[in-house]
């Protein structure tokens, strides 16, 4: 089986809906997964945007979420909801921990959200920005599940 993320508020490829932005609640989207590989000790997910801050002319990943040590036995993220018993929050590109979702300034920008299987739970990283988890994550991912929605702000 292979492994799989996927959105119960968006398809694949698909636009993301107004409550998960900026414009709306600014939730959290709802996650599910399966196909995790077997020795999987824990799960780290990054959501960003390469596209910031104009998809014509990109500068810049903006990072919208960073989480690490979710337990292996999770399977998904109710949306807006507390993360699981021993999952934490790193640091966003708003200085920020926690959930920020897509705003962006002009056009539709894609919001790739990366979920990666590891071998091992990290600890204690304080809060850590995408760089650092990165780091961290080197030599202990097993396997890594993608999936992209796309947003354009007021329909612009």
């Amino acid at each position: 089986m292979a492994f799989e993320l996927r959105s119960g508020d968006f398809a694949a490829g698909g636009s993301m809906p107004v409550e998960v932005t900026c414009e709306g609640a600014d939730r959290s989207p709802t996650l599910s997964w399966s196909g995790a590989p077997g020795n999987t000790k824990s799960f780290a997910l990054i959501v960003d945007d390469p596209d910031a801050p104009d998809p014509a002319a990109p500068k810049v990943t903006w990072v919208h979420w960073v989480v690490y040590d979710m337990p292996a036995t999770t399977t998904g993220l109710a949306g807006g909801a507390a993360l699981p018993a021993g999952a934490r929050d790193g640091t966003n590109d708003w200085k920020q921990t926690g959930y920020r979702g897509p705003c962006p300034p002009i056009g539709r920008h894609r919001y790739v959200h990366k979920l990666y299987a590891l071998d091992a739970a990290l600890g204690d990283l304080g809060k850590p920005t995408k760089p650092a988890l990165e780091k961290a994550m080197e030599g202990h991912v097993l396997g890594r599940a993608e999936l992209i929605g796309t947003y354009q702000k007021g329909g612009r």
